[in-house]
């Protein structure tokens, strides 16, 4: 009733607030049952429903879940009542259209993991703009038009060429069932235009570089809430795509083009690296550092071995805590400052000490350092590139260090030192709303560092199927071009 009849009151605006936390912990709450009874030995796909959709074609709501697409679920719906927490204050002017975007969001970005149908994901895909372009355009900071537009149109104009990929993939195989077009044998050139149609799309939303400049953009104009689902869940809808597209239906198309992508992978390490060493905004810091971050996953998805593709997928949902978290914090202190200027700050460590322990953890999560989320990616990640090219892993090795220098840069320059600025003197360490939203970030942090398997053991079994079918792929071309 609330959404039907509104009332701009105090007490109308905590409703909407709390309606919108009591729905996203519901969702987070089911999404928890659903990993219980997963059942991690099977490779295949999972609680399975498929309804006819569109009559008189193939197309149909076919929506299920296997080891890879679980555990995105289940940090989309982690992150989302966390959201709604870190909106609780900031957010005022039009409370109610603001948590029906991020609604909406949910349930497309959970469409995405859990769509078998190429169309429905196509339509789920893209449709995560729209909530995302209102988020930025209407509750973004004074550059959010220009952001909004900027994001929409870089995500969009990329995905035109993987519409016309879908076509070309419905005349061919006669079918858009994603499970059928796993086994369907697309040719060696039809894999390769495919495959670089689907890159368009997934590299710009990854993003990769060149194509990443639409993300500093977008998060530094998003409200918090807005940052941390952009790099926590949008981000990995590229990689996601990498491994349920890239590799899984165009395995040829993926070893044509391997190189390609581990060298703009190491490109993106060093070079946002290096460019997140010159920011002065917070947020425009780590933005870069999540391109950088994101580089290891690809590197990791196209060294098509064990190593790299399970580092690839923990990578991924670290990153999404981590960098999640790191949003959260700077937030925490725009909230009292209304600044983002990294100059602005200096010695919170004597004001906020519970602060300053938080943020630290993140950071050093961020860096990769052993013991938390961010080590177990990016060690696996290098690994698996070790083993498809020595010189690939030499280079993207350089990223470790050149992380551990922007991440401290930014942690010694805003939370150590003395505290001389006056206005900052006031400043109030975190509200027991902060620490419920900080606090199971960080337990998660350090628990998935120190014991991964209960990530290991819900992908194992995808994984090493999809790597089986590729290899198996790959031999048999071999095969055919010897004979021929």
């Amino acid at each position: 009733m609330i959404f039907l009849i509104w009332e701009d009151s105090e007490v109308a605006r905590r409703n909407v607030r709390y309606v919108a936390l009591l729905t996203t912990v519901l969702t987070f709450v089911v999404s928890l049952g659903i990993w219980s009874g997963f059942e991690n030995e099977q490779s295949g796909f999972q609680m399975v429903e498929k309804v006819a959709w569109i009559p008189g074609t193939d197309i149909s709501y076919h929506m299920g879940i296997d080891g890879i697409s679980m555990l995105f679920v289940v940090l989309t719906t982690f992150l989302m009542p966390l959201c709604v927490l870190a909106s609780w204050d900031s957010v005022g002017p039009r409370i109610r259209e603001y948590m029906i975007a991020f609604l909406i969001l949910e349930t497309l970005m959970i469409g995405v993991f859990c769509a078998l149908d190429i169309v429905l994901f196509y339509v789920f895909f893209e449709g995560g703009l729209i909530p995302m372009f209102i988020i930025i355009g209407v509750w973004g900071g004074k550059r959010r038009v220009y952001a909004s537009m900027k994001f929409f149109l870089y995500t969009l104009l990329g995905s035109v060429l993987m519409l016309i990929a879908i076509m070309a993939m419905y005349w061919q195989a006669g079918t858009t069932d994603m499970v059928a077009l796993l086994e369907f044998d697309f040719g060696a050139s039809a894999q390769t235009w495919l495959w670089l149609a689907f890159f368009a799309s997934f590299a710009v939303k990854m993003p990769m570089w060149p194509v990443h400049t639409w993300l500093p953009d977008a998060h530094v104009e998003a409200p918090t809430a807005g940052s941390v689902i952009l790099a926590g869940i949008l981000l990995k809808l590229g990689g996601y795509g990498f491994i349920r597209f890239s590799l899984s239906m165009f395995p040829l198309g993926s070893q044509q083009f391997q190189m390609l992508v581990l060298v703009l992978s190491v490109i993106a390490i060093i070079y946002t690296s290096l460019v997140a060493l010159r920011q002065e905004d917070m947020k425009k810091l780590i933005a870069y550092s999540s391109v950088a971050h994101m580089g290891y996953v690809t590197m990791g998805i196209f060294a098509a071995n064990e190593q790299g593709l399970q580092g690839a997928i923990f990578q991924m949902l670290g990153h999404g805590l981590v960098s999640g978290a790191l949003f959260l914090c700077v937030g925490v202190i725009y909230d009292r400052m209304h600044t983002r200027e990294i100059a602005a700050y200096g010695g919170l460590v004597n004001r906020m000490p519970a602060y300053a322990v938080v943020f630290l953890i993140f950071t050093m999560a961020n860096v990769g350092l052993p013991g938390t989320v961010g080590f177990v990616g990016e060690f696996l990640t290098l690994l698996g590139a070790f083993r498809a090219n020595t010189w690939i892993a030499l280079f993207a090795t350089t990223g470790v260090i050149l992380s551990a220098a922007y991440a401290l840069y930014l942690y010694r320059r805003v939370v150590f030192g003395v505290l001389q600025k006056e206005n900052l003197k006031a400043i109030l360490d975190l509200s027991a709303r902060e620490k419920a939203i900080l606090y199971p970030l960080v337990v998660l942090t350090i628990f998935f560092g120190v014991y991964p398997m209960p990530i290991f053991d819900v992908t194992t079994a995808s994984v090493n199927a999809l790597l089986t079918d590729y290899r198996a792929a790959i031999d048999a071309a071999s095969v055919v071009a010897v004979a021929n």
